[in-house]
């Protein structure tokens, strides 16, 4: 049966070449963009990491590419050092099928390495906003014959604040070029951008909720702040995944997690901003090749990770809204295959879990985390209340032994009373015998009277 790439305009051997990397069938995104990026026209995508959205530009830009041109055809601007690399690594992978050569430019890296590459022929350039900046001002990277551009995760692009830095490079682009822009999200920001330097693009937008929902088991444990880590360790103890990603907030919580974790033994390492690119690099490396078991990430570092074999996500810190998580637990469940996803919850966390569920159209398995062990929701909710009902059991006994001591002590109360009364009773009739007797009958009575 003939490939649907084939059908879409992809040439055989590049078809042969990415059936060797097991990818078979386009996916939706890659279906929606090829044939329309063939064309040369420009285009806005919304998709997910994970929707095959790499490869929905990486084809036409390699099927378009004239390898007898020595000049930077094609730029690949990305958010991060990392993105780069990955899509460098997934585009070399092709490369040499039509005789494309690639070049990364990132910062972190010998300059001048990468001069004397830009000074024989590269055709495809991926590269970070800053360093290739620092390209353009030294005039070692030429754009003046560029026919395409591609803007991969442009709204993490806005939040870093690299929008300026985009803008100062497409100034110095063919205005010629055709533009591409990817983006899990678009604020208003991203369609400005668009509006300004697209023209006329076909628009394509990909949900990826779906896998979420369908492919991916998700579980919420539920605990405090000071129990989280050791909540954290039980888990991983349970799990014993093959490869995880952990997300922490921050950098300096990312560091100290690390820290802990591999005082207790555990396989792991850190991914983050402050680390030096060549750090950075052969953490990813060993990672890949599942020399450590976790990954220790931010957000930033971690956005656009495609690495084969993640098998669970854990949200240590939970994401404040629902592209975050999303894109999080799209780290596993990749290429169809089931993942696992758990995300740790203290009570002030609960807006952010109720805001995600809502986004994701369906509620979290809950498990709660006691300081000893993990119990499911509902046994939680059973035991809690056959700790409710054995405690008013207990009460509606105390009460009981009182009222019945109450009852006692009243009764005793009574006959006492009873008791007193009729004493008394006794004596009086006693006195008035001994007066009638005294008085010698009736009438010294009545005498006394008068």
């Amino acid at each position: 049966m003939a490939s649907r790439f084939l059908e879409l305009g992809i040439r055989p051997d590049i078809v042969k070449r990415i059936r060797t990397l097991g990818i078979l069938e386009p996916t939706p995104i890659q279906e929606k963009a090829i044939p329309v990026l063939l064309q040369g026209k420009d285009m806005i995508a919304q998709a997910q990491t994970g929707t095959g959205k790499t490869f929905a530009f990486l084809l036409p830009i390699l099927e378009r590419i004239d390898p007898q041109i020595p000049v930077v055809q094609s730029l690949i601007i990305t958010p991060t050092r990392e993105l780069a690399l990955q899509i460098t690594i997934e585009v070399k992978k092709i490369a040499s099928t039509v005789g494309a050569e690639v070049l990364a430019a990132y910062g972190g890296q010998d300059v001048e390495a990468q001069v004397r590459k830009l000074k024989r022929a590269t055709h495809i350039v991926i590269g970070t906003p800053g360093r290739l900046l620092d390209h353009l001002r030294r005039g070692t990277i030429d754009l003046y014959k560029l026919s395409m551009l591609v803007l991969d995760e442009a709204d993490l692009m806005l939040h870093m604040g690299f929008l300026s830095e985009v803008e100062q490079i497409i100034a110095q682009a063919s205005a010629d070029r055709q533009m591409m822009l990817f983006s899990a999200t678009m604020p208003n920001e991203i369609r400005s951008l668009a509006k300004r330097y697209l023209h006329n693009p076909f628009e394509v937008k990909v949900k990826s909720e779906h896998v979420t929902v369908d492919e991916i088991e998700q579980v919420v444990i539920e605990t405090t702040d000071r129990a989280k880590q050791q909540a954290l360790v039980k888990t991983l103890e349970r799990y014993n995944p093959y490869l995880a990603i952990i997300f922490c907030r921050t950098k300096l919580r990312a560091k100290k997690l690390n820290e802990s974790l591999q005082g207790l033994g555990f396989q792991a390492d850190e991914l983050h901003g402050d680390l030096s690119q060549a750090k950075r690099e052969k953490v990813m490396k060993q990672f890949r090749e599942a020399k450590i078991q976790y990954l220790i990430a931010t957000d930033v570092a971690a956005r656009g990770l495609d690495i084969e074999g993640v098998t669970h996500v854990f949200n240590y810190d939970i994401p404040h809204d629902v592209e975050s998580y999303i894109h999080r637990i799209g780290r596993t469940g990749r290429a169809g295959e089931t993942g696992v996803s758990v995300t740790f919850a203290a009570p002030k966390d609960r807006p952010f879990l109720h805001l995600i569920e809502q986004g994701i159209h369906r509620s979290i398995e809950r498990i709660h985390f006691d300081g000893q062990q993990m119990v499911p929701k509902e046994k939680e909710k059973t035991r809690r209340e056959n700790a409710r009902s054995e405690s008013l059991s207990h009460s509606n006994a105390r009460h009981g032994k009182r009222e019945r001591k109450n009852q006692r002590e009243r009764v005793r109360g009574h006959n006492g009373s009873a008791f007193r009364d009729r004493d008394d009773n006794h004596s009086n009739e006693r006195g008035r015998r001994g007066s009638y007797r005294s008085s010698g009958g009736r009438s010294g009575s009545r005498s006394r009277s008068k």
